[in-house]
């Protein structure tokens, strides 16, 4: 009787361990991320200059060319500063408007804004308005969710922060800089995102048999994902430019890049959290069918598995139909109001990308079905049997 509880005793030691180790190896990345320099930091055009938060006390729009919703031209605003080396001084900024609804912003008394302060020792030489200050109300927004996520789900909340945290680093201070530096985008692609899913699914289970199969799931649903997105990018004739911005970065000295292996990655990276997501459900589903079935086969695990997962993929094949339809609205209503006829709009390369984006990712997502429910069949059925035949 003795020996049998000293060697619960011992499970449970050896399964906490297991479960605790993901969160002290997280930790230690994310310090190390937050020290790790991108190598771009010397780059910024904002450096040595004051950044901080202004309250708008005077405006001047005597300057602004208006022509109904377009304006154009400069704002002169007299701010206070509420914070730097020059907190409580006055001084006036200059707010330029190029006639882009997108991108200008319009000043009033009393706005908070966010300054850029360039200056030569203590004299201040001018005030470049970047736009309204949001930055506190950002962190009041992940605040509220950062509470209420651990406030529901406990300690795996705090897990699914850590996971969070990790994935923005990552993609800050390791893929961007990579891809800057002109590595080959869809390697690095690739090994970030398997190795955030190791990260992530582990941070989920613990290192234990439900993550590796949850995590070897989640592998060929992503590398199908990815092959796919590499052969149809090509037999679409998408080049990477379609994405907003990346014009930008080749005017910029950045002309070595290869924007379109970079739009062939963001497929794969794209898809990645929903396949995740569906690897986990399948492989928590068939777990709990061998707790409460111990001597399942792993065929009829995988069976299970299988069910699982033709019950999810009902709504997930929609999943990044809403995710990406939900930014083009505009672009569909302009369709829509100007009459373009469907087999123009289906064929314009912008319309293209996403139908890429949808379709390949959603590949990965049926595919990752089968793919994790014989990985989870066969690593946990076979262990629990496997555990059976040595307690006997």
């Amino acid at each position: 009787m003795f020996n049998k509880l000293k060697g619960k005793d011992r499970k449970i030691s050896r399964e906490s361990v297991c479960y605790q180790l993901p969160v002290i190896f997280c930790l230690a990345l994310v310090v190390l991320l937050l020290i790790l320099p991108t190598g771009f930091e010397d780059a910024v055009i904002y450096k040595g200059t004051e950044r901080c938060a202004a309250e708008v006390v005077s405006v001047n729009d005597s300057k602004i060319i208006s022509t109904g919703l377009i304006k154009s031209g400069e704002q002169t605003c007299t701010v206070k500063f509420l914070g730097g080396a020059f907190k409580g001084q006055e001084a006036d900024g200059f707010n330029m408007l190029s006639g882009s609804l997108q991108t200008d912003k319009i000043f009033q008394v009393g706005d908070k804004v966010l300054v850029v302060i360039s200056h030569n020792g203590g004299e201040i030489m001018s005030v470049n308005l970047i736009d309204h200050y949001r930055l506190n109300k950002e962190w009041i927004l992940a605040g509220c969710f950062v509470l209420l996520l651990i406030l529901f789900a406990g300690k795996t909340g705090i897990r699914a922060v850590l996971s969070f945290v990790i994935t923005v680093l990552m993609i800050w201070k390791v893929m961007v800089p990579a891809y800057l530096n002109g590595m080959q985008p869809v390697l690095v692609g690739l090994g970030i995102v398997l190795g955030l899913t190791v990260i992530i699914i582990s941070l989920v289970y613990g290192f234990d048999r439900r993550s590796l199969s949850a995590v070897c799931g989640s592998f060929l649903g992503i590398i199908t994902t990815c092959i796919l997105g590499i052969i149809f990018t090509d037999a679409f004739k998408i080049h990477g430019a379609i994405m907003s911005n990346s014009e930008s970065l080749l005017y910029s000295g950045y002309e070595h890049l290869n924007l379109t292996q970079i739009f062939m990655a963001s497929i794969f990276i794209g898809s990645s959290g929903a396949v995740m997501d569906l690897a986990v459900d399948i492989t928590s589903a068939v777990n709990e069918v061998v707790e409460k079935k111990p001597d399942i086969g792993w065929r009829e695990a995988v069976r299970s598995g299988m069910a699982v997962g033709r019950a999810a993929m009902g709504t997930m094949t929609t999943t990044l139909l809403l995710a990406y339809s939900g930014g083009c609205v505009a672009l569909l209503m302009v369709f829509m109001a100007q009459g373009t006829p469907l087999d123009n709009i289906l064929n314009y390369k912008y319309v293209s990308s996403e139908i890429l984006d949808t379709i390949v990712g959603s590949f990965g997502l049926v595919t990752v079905a089968p793919f994790t429910a014989l990985t989870s069949g066969f690593f946990l059925a076979s262990g629990k049997q496997g555990r059976k035949i040595e307690k006997s």
